[in-house]
Formats: C-alpha cells, sequence, structure tokens
C-alpha cells in the first residue's frame, strides 16, 4: 500500500495489517436475533472505529440498520475493553494497545424483505451492510465469515468462495462482504450451468412453481442478456429467491441476487411471466448498476446518501428491458410484450405527479421520496423505474427509426459496458447523453432538457408510428371524481385525492371515511358503479368522516378520464413499418 492510498499516517500500519474474521451464530432462531462476533488480530491502533452502514447499495433509502443491534461488547481474552457510541451508527473500542480483540454484538432480524435480515425457526437471511461492521481505514483487507448453524441439517449458501474450514467464506473487501447476501437454513439448492459457468437456484418456502420450467425459462434469459453484452462477467452466479404469501422484489449483486415473490403466483401466465421480467431485471442489473454505474455510486459511502440523477438510466432502463428480455428469450410472444408496455405506459399516463417531478429530480430524490410514499406522492412524484423505463422506450424507436433498426439501445449499452462497466469507471450524466448521442448520431440536448430535466408529456405517438403503432386511451364509463378508496378494518377509506380533481376542490381529502353519495350508503369496491349512474356536470353529495367529523361536501362531477391506454397496430401499415417492427420486436403483429 502506497502512501497515497494509505487510509491513516499512522506508522504501525506500515507495520501490522489485521485480520477480520466474523462469526454468525443463531442459537436460538425463534428469538430472530443474530449473534455476531468479530475477531480481530494484529490491530494496530488505540482505538477502534467501527461503523453500521445506514444503506445497502442498489436500495436508494438510509434505512438506519443500527437500530436492530443490540448487547454490544468489546473484550480482550477476559478482559472487558471501554468503549463508547459517537453517533446513530458509529462505535469506537479503547483497545488498550492489545493487538487481538473482540466485539460481540447481537442483530435484530424479522423483516422479510431483499434488502434485511430475516430470521425464525425455518431459515436465516441476512445482507452485508445490515449485519457487518465497516472499519474505517481496512475497507480493503480479506474478510473471513464463519457460520454457525443452529441445526446440523441446516445448509449455508452464498456467492462467497468458501474457505478450508466448513461454513467458512471469503470476501475480498467491505464491498464484496457487503454484496453477497447469506441464506442459510434448509432451502431447496438447484444447480446448473449455462455457458460452461455454474449457476444455482436457492428457494425459501413453499409455493406452486415448477422449478425445472424456471430453470429451463432463467437459462433463456442468461443467454440472451450475456449475448447482449458478450459475455458473462462472474465465475459463478447464485439465484436467492424466497417465497411468501404477498411479496414481491428483488436486489441485484454482482454474483447473485436476492428475489421475493409470493408463494402461489407461477400457475397464472401473467403472474409467471411477472416473476421472469423481475429475474430479467435482477440479472440486467449485474452489468447495469453494479458494474455500470453513475459516478456518484462508483465508490459507497455508506454513511449518508449517495445522489445522482442517473437512476432512470440505472433502473428505468433495466425496466425496458426486463419487458423486452423475456420476449426475446421466447418466454412470451409480441402481443404479450405490447400488453405488458401499454399497462406500463396506463400507470405512467395515469400519475398526475409526471407534471411536477422531473425525471433527473426523481432520480436525485430517491433517498427522500420514492420509498416514502404518502397521500400526496401521486401527485406530487414520478417514479424514475417507470418514466426511466418510457424514456428508455422512446430513445430505443429514435435509434432504431433512425438507423433502419441496425442500431438500438443495446448499443448504447454495450458502448456503456465498454467504456465504463468492464473497468468499473463512473459515468456522469454528461458522458451518459454522449453515448446515446453516438450511438443516435444526433445532438438529443432537446430531448434530455424536455423529458429528463422537464415534465413536458412524453409524444408515445411520433415515436411508435414508424412501427406501425399508436397509443389509444379507453376511457372510463363514470363521470370523474378523482379518488382511490379501499375497504381497511371494516371502514371505507379514501386512499388517494387527485390534484385539482372534483374532490379536492369540494374538500375531501385522503384519510376520509367514505360514508354516502346522496344519503345512500357506499363502499369502495362499489364507488365505481354509482358513479355510473350519474353524468358529467351532475352535483352529488358526498358523506365522509373526516377526523371525525361528520361532512357533506357537494361535488360536481365532469368528463371520464381513460382508464387505460393501449399499444394497437395502426390501420393499414406501410411495408416499411411492418419491417421496423419486425426489427424490433422480431416478429410482425401488424
Amino acid at each position: 500500500m502506497t502512501e497515497a492510498t494509505a487510509p491513516r499516517t499512522d506508522t504501525r500500519i506500515q507495520e501490522a495489517v489485521p485480520t477480520i474474521h466474523y462469526q454468525v451464530a443463531m442459537p436460538q432462531p425463534e428469538t430472530h436475533l443474530f449473534e455476531v462476533t468479530l475477531h480481530l488480530a494484529n490491530y494496530p491502533l488505540p482505538i477502534l472505529d467501527l461503523k453500521l452502514p445506514v444503506w445497502t447499495p442498489g436500495s436508494y433509502l438510509v434505512r438506519e440498520y443500527a437500530k436492530q443491534l443490540q448487547n454490544f461488547t468489546a473484550f480482550s481474552d477476559a478482559e472487558s475493553l471501554p468503549w463508547r457510541k459517537i453517533s446513530k451508527n458509529h462505535w469506537q473500542v479503547e483497545t488498550n494497545k492489545v493487538s487481538k480483540l473482540t466485539v460481540s454484538y447481537r442483530i435484530f432480524a424479522n423483516e422479510l424483505s431483499v434488502r434485511t435480515n430475516h430470521l425464525d425457526a425455518t431459515h436465516g437471511y441476512f445482507n452485508g451492510a445490515a449485519l457487518f461492521f465497516r472499519i474505517p481505514g481496512w475497507e480493503k483487507q480479506l474478510i473471513r465469515v464463519s457460520i454457525v448453524p443452529p441445526r446440523p441439517e441446516w445448509q449455508v449458501t452464498t456467492a462467497l468462495p468458501a474457505d478450508e474450514q466448513a461454513n467458512t467464506f471469503l470476501a475480498d473487501d467491505f464491498d464484496t462482504l457487503v454484496d453477497n447476501p447469506f441464506e442459510i437454513g434448509c432451502h431447496q439448492l438447484y444447480h446448473f450451468e449455462v455457458l460452461g459457468k455454474p449457476h444455482e437456484l436457492a428457494i425459501w418456502g413453499q409455493g406452486n412453481l415448477q422449478p425445472q420450467r424456471m430453470i429451463s425459462d432463467i437459462t433463456k434469459i442468461i443467454q440472451v442478456e450475456a449475448q447482449m453484452f458478450g459475455g458473462l462477467p462472474y465465475e459463478r452466479y447464485l439465484f436467492l429467491l424466497h417465497l411468501f404469501s404477498q411479496a414481491y422484489g428483488g436486489l441485484e449483486h454482482k454474483n447473485c441476487c436476492s428475489l421475493i415473490y409470493q408463494r402461489f403466483g407461477f400457475r397464472a401466465e401473467d403472474k409467471y411471466d411477472r416473476f421472469m421480467q423481475l429475474v430479467a431485471h435482477e440479472f440486467f442489473h449485474l452489468w447495469n448498476v453494479k458494474r455500470i454505474r453513475p459516478k456518484a455510486l462508483e465508490v459507497f459511502d455508506y454513511d449518508q446518501e449517495n445522489y445522482t440523477p442517473s437512476l432512470w438510466f440505472s433502473e428505468g432502463t433495466t425496466s425496458y428491458y426486463d419487458l423486452l428480455i423475456p420476449l426475446r428469450a421466447g418466454i412470451y410472444d409480441a402481443q404479450t410484450f405490447l400488453s405488458n408496455l401499454s399497462k406500463e405506459i396506463s400507470k405512467y399516463e395515469k400519475t398526475p405527479g409526471r407534471q411536477v417531478q422531473p425525471l433527473s429530480e426523481s432520480s436525485f430524490d430517491a433517498w427522500i421520496k420514492l420509498y416514502r410514499q404518502d397521500a400526496n406522492s401521486g401527485n406530487s412524484q414520478i417514479s424514475y423505474y417507470l418514466k426511466g423505463e418510457m424514456v428508455s422506450l422512446l430513445l430505443d424507436l429514435l435509434i432504431r427509426s433512425q438507423h433502419n433498426n441496425q442500431r438500438s439501445f443495446d448499443d448504447v449499452m454495450l458502448k456503456m459496458w465498454q467504456q465504463f462497466g468492464f473497468n468499473e469507471i463512473g459515468f456522469t450524466p454528461e458522458q451518459l447523453q454522449s453515448v446515446i448521442e453516438s450511438v443516435a448520431e444526433m445532438d438529443l440536448s432537446d430531448f434530455f432538457k424536455r423529458y429528463i430535466d422537464d415534465t413536458e408529456d412524453l409524444p408515445f405517438n411520433e415515436y411508435l408510428q414508424p412501427f406501425g403503432l399508436e397509443l389509444v386511451a379507453e376511457n372510463e364509463e363514470e363521470p370523474y371524481l378523482g379518488v382511490k378508496a379501499s375497504a381497511e378494518n371494516g371502514r371505507e377509506i379514501i386512499k388517494f385525492v387527485e390534484a385539482s380533481s372534483p374532490a379536492q376542490i369540494a374538500g375531501i381529502d385522503a384519510g376520509d371515511e367514505l360514508l354516502a353519495i346522496d344519503k345512500m350508503k357506499v363502499t369502495a369496491s362499489g364507488l365505481s358503479d354509482r358513479l355510473k349512474d350519474y353524468q358529467p356536470n351532475d352535483t352529488i353529495q358526498i358523506t365522509v368522516f373526516h377526523q371525525d367529523e361528520l361532512c357533506t361536501y357537494p361535488v360536481t362531477l365532469t368528463s371520464p378520464r381513460p382508464t387505460r391506454y393501449q399499444v394497437k397496430p395502426v390501420a393499414n401499415p406501410s411495408p416499411i413499418q411492418q419491417e421496423n417492427l419486425t426489427g424490433w420486436l422480431g416478429a410482425s403483429i401488424l
């Protein structure tokens, strides 16, 4: 280590390199407590700093993992060492000049998600950021992790390479430790090979999935994405799948991914397709995000937010490809692709916040908005996943139409991989725009200004027309009120009131309990049918409990709004349109 890269100036660092060894036990899994022990040897400094990350890469929210830490102690042999807490996630231990010391603590783990920890009588699952301390100055040191299962039949599965000692694994550095979750238990484990490299699928939980069909389709996704980027950038890959009652999500890693899905969500084709889109999304991330990543995420700061306006590309472009990849893999056909695309466009068009929050701002404010939804979020925000997907669609169609399908956004991804991803060099927003412009061979400053940095409506039909497609709005049957309601603990609760809607103008608020229309009881599920009995410009009396006060509001309904949007073939498409569509989707449906 050169002086320029040394983490501290203390000369003892040049004479001693500490060894870092974590042991993770779970002697009573029913308590949801992981017992973590950190063994340090050859530690050269009088003060040991320990910091627990506040977030994990890939999930852009400060989650305050330290809130789950308890029973912190530090000692050397039998001697207790003084320690103090400096901030919410920062501990300091006085080492008393001993070279070997031990720190122990417990982590409460009862949140089953892809970004947290979960431990119960059936299994243990953890993410490194939510369990292990970072030792400032020693992030590049090799770290050993030993797992002590509570029962002999529990196995340990992770993408980290195994050490010689049983249930012990090696992480090259702290980033690698954070990037490799662990599954411990009696999960099903399937081995398969793709393009000459070993892959594993670990499944915890019961459900109606067919593992061999799933592995066959996962193999197709791997092959399609590998062809896009010219090969696989890993030696081994692990899919961790958790089956739960009502759940959906994924978190990407360099050599693995964590997935969570509803246990009985595999029989219906549309639900199975959605799962395969999730797989395609997280697997695509091993290039886009884990290796091709914004400059702000080139080196992770685990203590605070890492701001970037480019999550629209990292997540939104990945969302566009998670629609395309299953199509290219033959998992579903072009009609299904357009149906799925129509659903995404419908969600976008029916989000009022698209007219308030620019896409780049949505990326930047992910830390305070996307994962912290409230009653006004739909009016003030747009997801960078969703609008980023829409912008990526338009850019792909633009490039294809400009170059007769001889170029596409695939070329953008490959160039980003070659220029930034292969050597893991972070890109700036300006560099990303430059790469897209170089593939398109045109100045896209106006496009970026209008659709990424501003809130101008996306001109879908302008970009779909060269492919023989058009976006058609289908109106609701009932006049427009502007609320969403749902049953909640026996009460009918208004969950959302659209900005400038008749309901908002009248004074109805999110959180109000819906009681009656024109003195007749109404339910959330029956609201739509009741409104069909009225005409635009009719004034109705809506009765609610507002903050426990019985209120009746006169509401004047307006014209019906679109309920969904459909991407459909145009009448009498030209040969060029048919050729363009075939070049894009691989089959003509015109």
